[in-house]
């Protein structure tokens, strides 16, 4: 395996700037996002690099002779939902498979969107209660809401793997976001079956944060994705105990207001021990994956730089290499 970064977190500095961090740091590859609702930073136009090879290959040039690859393209959204958003990163997010295949990249890592309940709707909803109940005049609404979301999800998503292998992209990681139609193995599994049979591009990009930040145990996932792991985020969570026994783990409060939240992403090795992270990669490892680890940090209990080095050295130190 080998340690990347998603570049975000360097927030709106010259991209060679951010290359020679990277390479300061003692990092392998940049993750960089392209549209959706990633800041874009250092690709602020997929459409641009797209249609000037020569600026695509300048581009390429600063990364490649600093001896660092791109790990990913990140282009993560709602293309789902039928807003002036939705439609936006719809495009994005396919303007990113077809740059990836020019540039060479053969990952792209993405959400999987969420639709609203039901048609003519503008906001998304995430049914995670009981859609057995409660019925009104023998109409279950939200079974029918989930049943119409998976309508729209297939049809989408068929389309969207179709013009991924046009261009080249051999792996479309989804991320299992709370939050998305996707976030969780069972999740992702529906999603294959909808799409049918060109699911073989999609994998799981195995953020393990958000497996545990649901109760779920991403070292158990791991056993049972096997090869469809497609990419691994380095990034860890903490279920803060103190309130979290009150309140459970459902959580909206803002992520600003860490020492009121039920949870909070922090730094790798501030919420699983370093014997976990070394547990997680084996398994990863066992079952097929040598690929990429990017780390994500989106640690707002420590400074940026302290978040980083802290994850850094977390992951550095426990990486199946």
């Amino acid at each position: 395996m080998k340690l990347s970064i998603c570049t975000d977190v360097f927030g709106k500095i010259p991209f060679t700037e951010m290359l020679d961090k990277v390479v300061a740091y003692g990092l392998d590859a940049i993750e960089m996002t392209a549209g959706g609702w990633g800041g874009c930073n250092f690709i602020r136009s997929a459409e641009e690099l797209i249609n000037d090879d020569a600026k695509r290959e300048a581009f390429l040039a600063e990364i490649t002779k600093r001896g660092l690859a791109i790990s990913a393209l990140n282009c993560s959204g709602n293309p789902l939902i039928d807003t002036p958003m939705g439609r936006m990163h719809s495009k994005t997010m396919r303007d990113t498979m077809v740059l990836a295949g020019k540039m060479g990249v053969d990952t792209v890592v993405t959400m999987s969107g969420l639709p609203a309940g039901a048609p003519g709707d503008k906001t998304p909803n995430w049914f995670v209660s009981t859609i057995s109940w409660p019925e009104y005049e023998s109409f279950n609404y939200m079974a029918e809401g989930v049943k119409y979301q998976w309508k729209v999800a297939g049809e989408w998503w068929k389309e969207t793997c179709r013009i991924a292998k046009e261009a080249g992209v051999k792996k479309i990681a989804i991320e299992e976001f709370p939050g998305a139609l996707v976030h969780n193995v069972r999740t992702f599994n529906q999603l294959c079956e909808a799409v049918g049979e060109d699911s073989d591009v999609l994998g799981l990009n195995l953020d393990p944060s958000h497996l545990m930040i649901q109760g779920a145990e991403p070292i158990e996932a791991a056993w049972v994705l096997g090869e469809k792991i497609f990419y691994v985020h380095g990034k860890d969570a903490r279920i803060e105990k103190h309130n979290a026994s009150i309140d459970g783990i459902l959580e909206n409060l803002p992520v600003e207001c860490s020492a009121q939240r039920n949870w909070n992403y922090v730094a790798v090795g501030c919420g699983r021990d370093l014997q976990w992270w070394k547990e997680f990669f084996s398994v990863c490892h066992m079952n097929g994956y040598d690929g990429y680890v990017s780390l994500e940090m989106e640690d707002l209990t420590m400074s940026v730089s302290a978040g980083l080095q802290t994850s850094i050295d977390a992951l550095k130190a426990t990486i199946s290499r």
